[in-house]
This record gives C-alpha cells, sequence and structure tokens, in this order.
C-alpha cells in the first residue's frame, strides 16, 4: 500500500489488498479481507468491509457501505462475498451487501454502471454492465438486472425479480415481475408502455434489429397471443441481424420463474 494515497484519518486493516495507485479518504474504514483494483478512489467517511473485492478505476464517493453483511434473518455469518467489476461510479450513501449462503453466496456489479445517490443492492443481487441505477432505486435481495438496463428513482424491485437488457423503467415504478428486454415500464401497478426505442437509438442498434424488436413487443402486448403462443412465434420470426436480440428476449421468457409484466 502506498501511503501517500491514503489519509491519515483512514483506517485500513493491514490484512486488506489496496494497489498502490489507490485513494483513500478521510475516515473511510476499509476490512481485512477487502482487495482494491488500481486507480479506484473511496471517499471520505466510505467503510468497505467483507470479503469484497473491487476492480479497477471505481469512483465510490462518500458514505458508501460496501460489502455490509446482508440485511437477511437467516445470515449466521458465513464468508459470502461482494464482487465489484471496472470503471462504476458509486454515489453518496449507498449500500451493497454480500451474498448469502441460501443463493450463489455473492452479490455481483459488473462494469461500467452509474449507481446514484442511497441506491440500495441487497444479498445475491446480480448488476450487469453500463446500467443506470437512479436515486434511491432499491434492489431486494436475488434480483437480477442485465447489461444497460435504465431504473428510474425511487424504484422497488421485489426479490427474485429479474429486469432485462436495455429496459427503461420509469420513477417510482414497483416491480414485481420479471421485465422483458428492450421494454418501456412504469407505474404501480407495473405496465408495459412501450419499447425503449430512445435507448435502443442511444445504443446505436440499426433500423432492422428495431423493426424485429418492434415484432417482438406487438407478439407479447398486442396481439392477444397467450404467452406460450408468443413465445413460438418469436421464437420463429426470420431475422438473421437481430439473432443475438431474439436470443435475449427467448432467454429471459425461458427462465422467468415470477412471470413478466404483461
Amino acid at each position: 500500500m502506498a501511503a501517500a494515497h491514503i489519509h491519515s484519518t483512514a483506517v485500513v486493516d493491514a490484512a486488506a489488498q489496496i494497489d498502490a495507485s489507490v485513494q483513500i479518504g478521510p475516515y473511510a474504514v476499509i476490512g481485512p479481507n477487502v482487495r482494491i483494483g488500481a486507480g479506484t478512489t473511496v471517499g471520505a467517511h466510505c467503510v468497505i468491509d467483507g470479503y469484497t473485492r473491487i476492480g479497477q478505476d471505481n469512483r465510490i464517493f462518500q458514505f458508501a457501505s460496501v460489502g455490509a453483511p446482508p440485511q437477511d434473518k437467516k445470515y449466521a455469518g458465513e464468508a459470502t462475498a461482494l464482487v465489484i467489476g471496472d470503471r462504476n461510479t458509486i454515489r453518496e450513501f449507498c449500500t451493497i451487501n454480500t451474498g448469502t449462503a441460501q443463493d450463489r453466496g455473492v452479490t455481483t456489479v459488473g462494469d461500467d454502471n452509474w449507481i446514484m445517490a442511497y441506491v440500495h443492492i441487497a444479498h445475491d443481487c446480480t448488476v450487469g454492465h453500463g446500467t443506470v441505477l437512479a436515486n434511491n432505486a432499491t434492489l431486494a435481495g436475488h434480483v437480477q438486472i442485465d447489461d444497460f438496463a435504465i431504473i428510474g428513482g425511487l424504484t422497488g424491485i421485489h426479490q427474485f425479480t429479474r429486469v432485462g437488457a436495455y429496459v427503461m423503467a420509469g420513477f417510482a415504478s414497483h416491480i414485481s415481475q420479471d421485465v422483458p428486454p428492450f421494454m418501456m415500464v412504469d407505474g404501480n401497478p407495473l405496465a408495459v408502455r412501450g419499447l425503449n426505442a430512445e435507448g435502443l437509438r442511444r445504443r446505436g442498434f440499426s433500423s432492422a434489429r428495431v423493426a424485429v424488436i418492434k415484432q417482438m413487443h406487438r407478439l407479447l402486448y398486442r396481439q392477444g397471443l397467450t404467452l406460450a403462443a408468443a413465445r413460438a412465434a418469436i421464437a420463429a420470426l426470420p431475422t438473421e441481424e437481430a439473432q443475438q436480440d431474439v436470443a435475449l428476449m427467448l432467454n429471459l421468457l425461458d427462465a422467468s420463474s415470477r412471470g413478466i409484466v404483461r
């Protein structure tokens, strides 16, 4: 550890593995089982504990709590973990907990995520890459957020729920069923409002890919089909360029345990 990068008031356990380029601010507390990669900054008064591995070039702002034990009454002190990737921004007062022995035992946050103030990521959650979690978004245990999803402020997500890739969930939504990829949803009760067309445009989707995604939306939500019939029709769509998009949709439909919002 390079002492020049650690504020004199910070408490860093000697067993922690901290890259020499990491910067740790005033009054931060770093536990013994923490590993922090190159270029990461840890703000004032942060607490990073537990079996926590943090990658490179992350920005963790003041007062965040990262790697604390899960808020689960069944937790009995097992050595569960938190793994955070690279280039994430984690703003003030976020809480990200380790996993539980009843699930995978690890909470996972990928790369390039924008996690705004007061976000809670509970035990055993999986957050993909390139997501945006706006202020006060709350993920209960075992939630999965797929790549490039955007979760609006004050949104609550029920345990074991999955939000598909490229989804846009509006402000103060109540998400208690799985949300298929590419959709725009909001409300309480939650409803699909259409495609996340602007999000797809910003991600560089071609017109041919968007056309296929529109077909999937129509089959699921506009033609009165049963879910089984809609799934079969989606699988039969004649497309080459959008094959990966159809695969994303089928993966979520096939894996859903809570049912999808319809």
